[in-house]
C-alpha cells in the first residue's frame, strides 16, 4: 500500500475531499450547529483545526452537497429539503496577516468588502464608512438571493494578539472591531449563521457585547471534540500510519498508542467528555515516522514565559495540580489583566485536568509531555541564562553527567546555574527562584530519567534513578549541607533502596539567600 495523504497544515475542506487527504469526519458537529442555533463562538488554540471547521461550514452554507457525500452529515440531512440551498456567505480570514501598522486591519476589510462589492454590483461605496458598507452588502445579498447571510470570522483576535506590546495599535483595533462587527447588531433580518473563532475570547470587545446572542461554546460538552482526535478516530482513521510508525521505531501497537498519548493527549475542553489530541502533532508524527514536539516548535511562547519570570509566578503549579480557576475566568482574557492563567488556558498550554462540581472549580496543569516539557524548557533559561550547551551547563549535559555517576560534573553545572540566576524584585523571597530552578531542572531531566521532585515534608527533595544510580537531593537555605544529610539519614528517604544493586548517593546542598549561591554541596554513599 502507498503512502496516503496526511493533511498537515491544509485548511481547506474542500482541497481535503477533492485531493483524497485522510479526513476526520466531524460533519455531525456541523449538521447540530446549524440546527441548534445562528451565532456561535469557538475557542481553540492554535493548529487545532479551526480554519478547517470554518471552511467546512462554508462549502456547507454554499450548498457544495457533493464535497460531503458520504459523510454524517450527507446521512443526517436526507429527507430535509431546505439543505444545501446556496447562500450567501462572507468569510472573514484574519490569518497570515501583518497588522503592525496603524490602518492595517482597515485595509484587510476593504479588501474582503471591495471583492464581495464587485459580486454583488455595489458601487456607491466611495463616501461611506466600512460599517455602512458592510450594511448594505448584507442588504443587497438578500434582495438579489432570498435568503440570508452567513458570516464567518475566522481567528478575530489575530490583530489583537500581534499587537500586544503596542497598546495604543491595540486599541486601536479593538475600536475598529467594535464599529464594524457591532453593526451586525440589528441585522437578524438578514443574517442566517455567524460563527466567529479565535484563539482568546477578549473581554470588551463589541464583537461578544454587542452580538448578545453569540452563543460561546468553547467549554460545552456536546462540542468537546469539534477539533482536534479523540484516541478512537486515531485508531480508525490511521491505523496503516499508525503500523508504520511501530515498526521504524521497534515498538508494539500498545507502546505506540501509549506514547502518543502520553505526548499528543490530555487536551480537556468541558467538564466532561474524551480527552483531545493535537491534531497538528500527532499528524506530523505520523508523517516522519518519529516523535517530536512538533506544535510546540511552531510558535514557541516568548511572551509568556517572559510574562511570568516577571510576576514570580510559581511554576510548580502547573504539574502539582494547584492552580484553580472558574469557567468565568478561563473564558475572558483582558491584555491589562495581571492574571496570566485564562491566556495560558486558551492558548493550549494548560488545560483542564479536574472538576468540582460542587465548587464549580477546575484545576489546570499541563496537558501532555510535549507541552510540559516544551514550556518549561524555554522558561529554565528565564531564570537562569547560564544554561548553556557549549559550557556543559544544559540539560542533556546534566542528563550525561547523572547518567556516568560524574558528581563533580554534576556539582559544577549546578553552582554555574543558580550563580546565574536573574532576580526580577527584591520582594520576592531568594528560595523562590533556587527552589524555581531545582523543579525545572528535575522535571526537565524527567523526559529521560526516573525523577521526582517533591515539595512536601516527608519525601527527599529530589530523587533521580538511572540504571546504574540513585541520587537521593535534599536542599537547604542558610543552614548546611551536613544538616541536609542528616535530614535524608533521619527521616530514611534511602530505605526503599536498601536491596538496591544500583549505586546510592546522597547529596546534601546548601544555599546562601545573601550571596545567592550555592555554598555547600557534600555526597555520601
Amino acid at each position: 500500500m502507498t503512502s496516503r495523504k496526511l493533511p498537515i497544515g491544509i485548511q481547506s475542506f474542500e482541497k481535503i475531499i477533492a485531493n483524497n487527504y485522510i479526513y476526520i469526519d466531524k460533519t455531525r458537529y456541523i449538521y447540530d450547529l446549524v440546527h441548534s442555533g445562528s451565532q456561535f463562538f469557538l475557542s481553540r488554540p492554535r493548529r487545532f483545526g479551526k480554519s478547517l471547521l470554518l471552511s467546512t461550514l462554508k462549502e456547507y452554507w454554499k450548498g457544495n452537497k457533493e464535497l460531503f457525500s458520504g459523510l454524517q452529515i450527507d446521512k443526517l440531512e436526507q429527507g430535509n429539503s431546505d439543505a444545501w440551498q446556496r447562500y450567501p456567505v462572507f468569510y472573514f480570514d484574519f490569518n497570515g496577516q501583518n497588522y503592525q501598522n496603524k490602518n492595517a486591519l482597515e485595509n484587510i476589510l476593504d479588501e474582503h468588502l471591495t471583492g464581495w462589492e464587485k459580486e454583488y454590483g455595489c458601487n456607491d461605496y466611495d463616501s461611506k464608512t466600512l460599517e455602512e458598507r458592510f450594511r448594505d452588502l448584507l442588504k443587497k445579498a438578500y434582495t438579489i438571493n432570498g435568503l440570508r447571510s452567513v458570516v464567518l470570522v475566522d481567528e478575530y483576535d489575530k490583530p489583537l494578539l500581534e499587537t500586544e506590546n503596542k497598546p495604543e495599535l491595540e486599541e486601536h483595533n479593538k475600536a475598529v472591531f467594535k464599529g464594524f462587527f457591532g453593526s451586525l447588531k440589528g441585522m437578524d433580518d438578514y443574517l442566517q449563521f455567524v460563527f466567529v473563532t479565535g484563539v482568546t475570547k477578549f473581554s470588551k470587545v463589541s464583537i461578544f457585547s454587542d452580538l448578545n446572542q453569540l452563543n460561546d461554546i468553547s467549554m460545552d460538552t456536546d462540542y468537546n471534540e469539534i477539533c482536534g482526535m479523540t484516541e478512537r478516530e486515531i485508531i480508525d482513521n490511521f491505523s496503516y500510519e499508525l503500523k508504520k510508525l511501530e515498526d521504524k521505531i521497534g515498538i508494539s501497537n500498545e507502546a505506540c498508542l501509549e506514547k502518543l498519548k502520553h505526548s499528543y493527549d490530555g487536551y480537556h475542553f468541558s467538564s466532561e467528555g474524551a480527552g483531545i489530541y493535537n491534531p497538528y502533532s500527532v499528524l506530523c508524527a505520523l508523517q516522519k515516522g518519529k516523535f517530536g514536539y512538533y506544535w510546540f516548535e511552531t510558535g514557541t511562547p516568548s511572551f509568556l514565559v517572559s510574562k511570568l519570570k516577571q510576576m514570580d509566578f510559581d511554576v510548580a503549579q502547573f504539574s502539582n495540580l494547584k492552580l484553580y480557576a472558574t469557567e468565568k475566568r478561563l473564558s475572558d482574557y483582558r491584555g491589562d489583566n495581571p492574571d496570566i492563567v485564562p491566556l495560558l488556558y486558551q492558548t493550549g498550554y494548560l488545560t483542564l485536568k479536574k472538576y468540582d462540581s460542587q465548587a464549580e472549580y477546575y484545576a489546570l496543569g499541563f496537558p501532555n509531555d510535549e507541552v510540559k516539557y516544551g514550556f518549561l524548557d524555554s522558561l529554565l533559561p528565564e531564570y537562569t541564562p547560564a544554561v548553556n550547551t557549549v559550557t556543559g551547563k544544559d540539560i542533556i549535559s546534566i542528563l550525561q553527567y547523572v547518567k556516568n555517576g560524574d558528581i563533580d560534573k554534576i556539582r559544577d553545572a549546578f553552582i554555574a546555574l543558580f550563580a546565574g540566576i536573574t532576580y526580577t524584585s527584591s520582594d520576592v523571597p531568594y528560595e523562590h527562584y533556587f527552589q524555581t530552578v531545582i523543579y525545572l531542572v528535575f522535571t526537565l531531566l524527567g523526559q529521560y530519567v526516573k525523577c521526582e521532585v517533591h515539595s512536601y515534608t516527608g519525601r527527599a527533595d529530589c530523587v533521580t534513578e538511572t540504571d546504574r544510580f540513585v541520587y537521593i537531593f535534599e536542599f537547604k537555605k542558610d543552614s548546611t549541607a551536613k544538616e541536609a544529610l542528616e535530614q535524608i539519614q533521619n527521616q530514611n528517604y534511602a530505605k526503599p533502596y536498601i536491596s538496591d544493586k544500583r549505586k546510592v548517593l546522597k547529596i546534601g546542598v546548601n544555599f546562601d539567600s545573601e550571596s545567592k549561591e550555592l555554598t555547600e554541596w557534600i555526597v555520601e554513599q
